[in-house]
């Protein structure tokens, strides 16, 4: 059970995601200092030091904690389900859970708002690339575990992964430039784009 020192911790860590989000967003994150985001919440940067290493794993934390929750959900997944169908419900199915991580948080808006401050931050979006790159290993060793392959010996686990991240990257990135920020529309969109992962590899553009 959760004491109320736990509590009281997990309360001081979402404030100061939120007041370094607040910030990042509002006035860029190369003019943020970690003092002005300890400030907001009134406590001191030593605090802030004590959740965070520095401003880079703020800005990135709320995209980590909705990876792990997709990672734990292609674990959970049933068995029988081939590898790209584990990773399609996963993500489908997962979103009303990964919308609940980022509203206990901010609200859906501040985070599509920070997305697009890691693209247009060159820190930020090779801190993220790096980790993408990381999270796709694991996903990779997941599935070569649910098939029981050596990932290292039979591509298509990695192969997968890759082909099945770069389809939710786009489809991530025109659901946060739209105007529907709804989990409708992302479901539908990420559903739209993935049925479109075997024509694009495999079928004839060129028609009659």
């Amino acid at each position: 059970m959760e004491t109320l020192r736990e509590r009281k911790k997990q309360r001081t860590r979402e404030a100061l995601l939120r007041s370094a989000l607040e910030l990042f967003t509002t006035q860029g994150y190369e003019q943020t200092t970690v003092d002005e985001i300890a400030e907001a919440v009134d406590v001191s940067q030593r605090t802030f030091f004590r959740y965070f290493a520095g401003k880079e794993e703020a800005a990135l934390a709320l995209t980590e904690m909705t990876v792990a929750r997709f990672v734990e959900a292609v674990r959970a997944r049933p068995p029988h389900e081939a590898p790209m169908e584990a990773l399609r419900q996963a993500v489908l199915e997962g979103w009303y859970s990964i919308n609940e991580v980022v509203e206990s948080v901010a609200p859906i808006e501040l985070y599509l708002r920070m997305c697009r401050v890691i693209e247009s931050t060159p820190v930020l979006l090779a801190a993220h690339l790096r980790r993408s790159v990381e999270i796709e290993e694991t996903i990779a060793q997941v599935l070569a575990e649910r098939e029981g392959l050596d990932v290292d010996a039979d591509p298509r686990p990695r192969v997968a992964v890759a082909v099945f991240s770069s389809v939710m990257r786009v489809t991530e990135r025109q659901w946060s430039l739209g105007e529907d920020f709804s989990l409708e529309a992302i479901r539908a969109l990420t559903s739209r784009y993935l049925d479109q992962v075997g024509p694009a590899l495999l079928g004839n553009w060129r028609t009659a």
